[in-house]
Parts: structure tokens; C-alpha cells; sequence
């Protein structure tokens, strides 16, 4: 009695009214599954899952996600739909999935209910905390402990999100905390021989670079240079500016109040022995800086809306990180490093030119590339046990 009064009283809570099934792509034939996820930081791991998923067993994924992150043949990716009784019913009889996976912990009751109605297997993966859908908040008597009765598996990140999703209603032998699952690869490509050369000419120098480096944020990245060639003669900043159209103003700047000699990959000009800034003002090479920096600083991370450039980039390519206190769409990566002790978080800009000058000591800036790494390569074996489930419940084996 409880569930259907909770569930009556949050399908009253209808955000706006919809048409069923409206601008759906026709389904492929065969076998396909369905991932959720409610944002940015879990696609990336279910993006993973959604890739072995295809590679290994050649099934379709349907993937929904609020973003639209680029997808491989065999993935269709759509908006999530909206959790309404029409429309879980028109979404499940458009697609058809054998199995529901959701990731993270966000609750959708509407469909839920109309999956259990259906016998479809359902299963939440990488699961840190359960809740209701952030725009339904609200009082529904009993929702959450039958929803998350519904689950055959609940595979979380750790212990408390454990005790979070038994404690709420979960079967206590259907959660298993397994850890967090691997993420798409965050290494960028690079060109092993243009690596090679600029390794080369660098001739093992100390090297630091500024990535995505905003207008607002060209002062701290000068003083922290300025201040480290005092006792770092032969440092080299290389730096890509966020807006290339800045770099000739730049190198200009740098040339004419700081006396520096300034190169820039745009003219071919290489960074020898007596260049101190190198300005990197091609696309798509962020790949090559990382593997060729010791140390990554991550712009937009003193001002405006925070990290431009996602932490677990440098992380995956062996650069020792640091950014300041505004991680914008970032966080929850920043704060998967922050626990391992990945990277050095600094307070304002005035704190850049210290932690980049304790970085330069070789060792401190490896043991934190090292633990950088460990963080973007955990996660095999949960994304294995979460495969393994999704198998046998594809095979009816519960």
C-alpha cells in the first residue's frame, strides 16, 4: 500500500507534460541492453562498460545520458526519457532492452516500476549514494525501498555506499561494493616521432605546462615562471593558451616586459636550448605536451567557471597535476585524485609559483604522477564483475 501511494503521489509530480515516444530512431535487430547514466562523471564509466560491452559481445548498447558524448558503431545514444508512466511504457516498447543498467544511484521510479512490471532485469553499477530524481523532490511513502527492491544487483564504489543502499531498501544479497569501474581511456594521442624530436631538443630540461591557460590566469602562469628561473635556469613553460588567437599578444608580452626568448609551434620554431616559453597554438596536441611535461598546470581553475580541461588527461600520461580551488565540471574527478593524493590543489595564483617550485624536485613530481595514474587505471576487475552480471542476466540466470 505504501509503494502505491509513494508512487501515486510522485507521478503527480509530473515536470511537464510529454508526447510518448516522440523522435525515437528506429531500433536495430538483435540483441540490445540499456545503460543509464545521470551526468557527466559516470558516462565516462559507462561509456567503458557500453564499449566492452560491444566489442566483446557484439551487442547493441542504447545509451542514455544528459550529455552527448561521441559514440562508436554499435552504441545509439539518446536523451534520457522522462520518467513518466506514458513514456517508460513508449520507451520500452520502442526498445525493447533485455537488461536496465543505471549508474551512479539515481532512482527513476516510473520506469523502475514499469521494468518490474515486465520482469526486466534491472542493475546499478558504480552506485555511490541512491536518490530520487533531483527534480522530484518531495514526500512518497515507501518509493525508495521498493524501487531498490527491484534491483537484482547493486555494484557500488565502496563500503558506506554499501551501508547507503542497504540501509534505503536494498536486498543486503544483491549489493556488493566492488569499486569504482574503469573510465574511458583518458590518454590522448600523440605522434610517437614529433615526441621523439621535441624530447630531443628539450634534452632532458626541466619542463612544466600550462594547459588551456585563460587571459585572466597569463599573470599567475608569468610570476610562477618568472619566480622558478631564479633557481631553475634552464626551466622551460611550455604553454597553450585557451583562446589560440592570443598567442603572438603573448609572446609578445613575454618578450617585451619579461626579456624572455619565446617560441611558438605555429611558425615551426623549435624550443632549443636558449628558448624559455614555448607556445603551443596548434589543436589537438594536448596529448604530446602531456607526455612531454613533468608537471601540468590545468587552466580556468583560479577564475571563471573553473578546470577547462579534464584532470584525468595529464593523469593518464604520467604529468604530475596542479589546478586551483574551481574544478567546475570536473569535481568528482578532482576529488577521486584528492583522495589518492594525485595532485596539488593551491588556494589562489599567488600559491602557483611555490607548489610549481616543489615539483621541480624530480622525485615529489613523479610519486604524484605515479598516484595520478594508479587513479586512471583502477577499476578492471568491477567493470569485469559488472560484465559477467549483465551476462548471465542477458542468459535469464539472475
Amino acid at each position: 500500500m505504501a509503494y502505491s501511494l509513494g508512487l501515486t503521489l510522485y507521478n503527480l509530480r509530473l515536470a511537464k507534460a510529454v508526447t510518448p515516444g516522440a523522435g525515437r530512431p528506429p531500433r536495430p535487430a538483435g540483441r540490445l541492453i540499456w545503460l543509464h547514466a545521470p551526468g557527466q562523471d559516470a558516462t565516462r564509466t559507462i561509456m567503458e562498460l557500453a564499449r566492452r560491452m560491444v566489442d566483446d559481445d557484439g551487442v547493441t548498447v542504447l545509451l542514455t545520458c544528459p550529455a552527448a558524448p561521441p559514440v562508436g558503431e554499435g552504441i545509439i545514444l539518446q536523451p534520457p526519457p522522462d520518467d513518466t508512466p506514458a513514456e517508460a511504457r513508449a520507451f520500452l516498447d520502442h526498445w525493447k532492452p533485455e537488461v536496465a543498467v543505471f549508474a551512479d544511484g539515481e532512482l527513476r521510479p516510473a520506469m523502475i516500476h514499469e521494468c518490474e512490471d515486465r520482469k526486466l532485469p534491472l542493475m546499478i553499477v558504480d552506485g555511490s549514494a541512491p536518490y530520487v530524481m533531483r527534480d522530484r523532490d518531495g514526500w512518497f511513502p515507501g518509493l525508495m525501498r521498493a524501487v531498490l527492491g527491484a534491483f537484482a544487483h547493486v555494484l557500488v564504489v565502496d563500503e558506506p555506499a554499501a551501508r547507503a543502499f542497504r540501509k534505503a531498501g536494498a536486498a543486503p544479497s544483491a549489493v556488493a561494493a566492488v569499486g569504482r569501474m574503469e573510465e574511458e581511456s583518458a590518454a590522448l594521442p600523440s605522434v610517437e616521432d614529433e615526441r621523439a624530436a621535441l624530447a630531443h631538443d628539450l634534452m632532458a630540461r626541466p619542463v612544466w605546462f600550462a594547459a588551456s591557460l585563460p587571459e585572466a590566469e597569463e599573470d599567475a602562469a608569468i610570476a610562477a615562471h618568472r619566480a622558478c628561473l631564479s633557481h631553475a635556469h634552464r626551466l622551460l613553460l611550455i604553454v597553450a593558451p585557451e583562446d589560440p588567437e592570443r598567442a603572438a599578444t603573448l609572446a609578445a608580452r613575454m618578450e617585451a616586459e619579461e626579456g624572455w626568448a619565446v617560441a611558438r609551434r605555429s611558425l615551426d620554431q623549435s624550443p632549443d636550448r636558449e628558448v624559455e616559453v614555448y607556445i603551443a597554438d596548434t589543436p589537438g596536441e594536448y596529448g604530446l605536451w602531456y607526455r612531454l611535461a613533468p608537471i601540468t598546470f590545468l587552466g580556468g581553475s583560479l577564475s571563471g567557471k573553473g578546470l577547462i580541461r579534464n584532470p584525468l588527461e595529464p593523469a593518464a600520461l604520467g604529468s604530475a597535476i596542479l589546478y586551483g580551488p574551481r574544478t567546475g565540471d570536473f569535481g568528482p574527478a578532482c576529488g577521486r585524485l584528492g583522495a589518492a593524493r594525485a595532485a596539488r590543489v593551491i588556494g589562489s595564483a599567488g600559491d602557483l609559483a611555490e607548489a610549481l617550485a616543489d615539483l621541480l624536485s624530480p622525485d615529489r613530481a613523479a610519486r604524484l604522477a605515479q598516484a595520478a595514474w594508479t587513479v586512471t587505471s583502477e577499476g578492471a576487475e568491477a567493470t569485469e564483475h559488472a560484465i559477467t552480471l549483465i551476462r548471465r542476466l542477458m542468459d535469464g540466470e539472475g
